[in-house]
């Protein structure tokens, strides 16, 4: 393969000069606090409908979704829903928990992206797909009582928004080389900036000391067997992850093709099922499946 360098104006970044980029990117607020009133109401064991549509009420980005959602083609309703107290009827409590994760942490990496060229919506389709695909498959091994699955899965990827702020020529010129589908993300990453996706975006978590999890969501997402602690939920989103690239739902930035085959025989299928019987994930396969199809549908009610 013939080794294509970077333009003269670009060189690779040492360690040094990207710690000090990542010290003016700025946080995620975010992920250190996703709407507690909401989300503590949410997971309380009395629930009122009209409290919840109240909090809802409050912040016009998450009605919007909630909205946009409950009147997407996924869920055909024939006549549209245009209050609050309905649409919280139509979509349950586990829905609304995972819009209420999303909205904030997708609206701060919207102000993280800067103005660089690239499909942001969709890379944001990307996200929130691998999250939803995440929890569907890591609910096949465990259950949980939180959204921390959810959440792995949404970040798995901040290396990239944090890439493309803090080291936006470099960001540009990976993606220009990356798009014929030729060369792999991480190895042009590393050739051209001097550090990839997953590393950066780790280091960045790690910054502004986020949870372990997070942490090693973003760095471990095509490594879960290295995760140690929380293998079965990055196996998960490594699995999401390549299912999401594999039906070209959203845009990841990575444009090698990935086979259904590949999904399949993906390292994390050993992690979540080190013992078990082929029939087990035959099960968590056809699941898949059916999500997959529904997906684009969710998606772009959310996004």
């Amino acid at each position: 393969m013939i080794s294509v360098s970077p333009p003269q104006a670009l060189r690779r970044l040492d360690r040094k000069e990207i710690n000090a980029r990542l010290e003016v990117c700025p946080s995620l607020p975010s992920l250190s606090s996703i709407n507690k009133a909401l989300q503590g109401l949410l997971f309380a064991e009395q629930r009122f409908s009209a409290q919840i549509s109240e909090i809802i009420r409050r912040d016009p980005s998450l009605t919007s979704r909630l909205l946009r959602l409950v009147n997407s083609v996924y869920y055909g309703l024939t006549t549209p829903v245009n209050s609050i107290e309905e649409a919280v009827f139509y979509l349950g409590i586990r829905q609304i928990r995972q819009l209420t994760t999303v909205t904030p942490i997708i609206e701060d990496f919207q102000k993280l992206s800067g103005k660089c060229n690239f499909p942001w919506r969709e890379f944001w389709q990307h996200c929130i797909g691998t999250a939803i695909l995440t929890r569907e498959i890591y609910s096949s091994v465990e259950s949980t009582g939180d959204e921390s699955d959810y959440v792995a899965g949404l970040v798995h990827d901040v290396g990239k928004i944090v890439m493309a702020y803090s080291c936006p020529d470099h960001f540009a010129e990976i993606q220009r080389q990356a798009e014929p589908g030729e060369r792999e993300l991480i190895e042009l990453e590393n050739h051209i900036l001097g550090i990839d996706h997953a590393e950066l975006g780790a280091l960045y978590l790690e910054r502004h000391h986020l949870p372990e999890l997070m942490v090693k969501a973003a760095r471990f997402h095509h490594q879960p067997d290295k995760a140690e602690g929380f293998a079965p939920i990055i196996a998960s989103v490594q699995i999401a992850d390549m299912l999401m690239r594999n039906a070209k739902i959203g845009c990841s930035g990575n444009f090698i093709e990935v086979t259904r085959e590949e999904c399949m025989s993906a390292s994390g299928w050993n992690v979540l099922f080190p013992d078990r019987h082929e029939a087990d994930q035959a099960i968590a396969r056809a699941s898949l499946h059916r999500s997959l199809e529904r997906l684009p549908h969710v998606l772009e009610g959310l996004v």
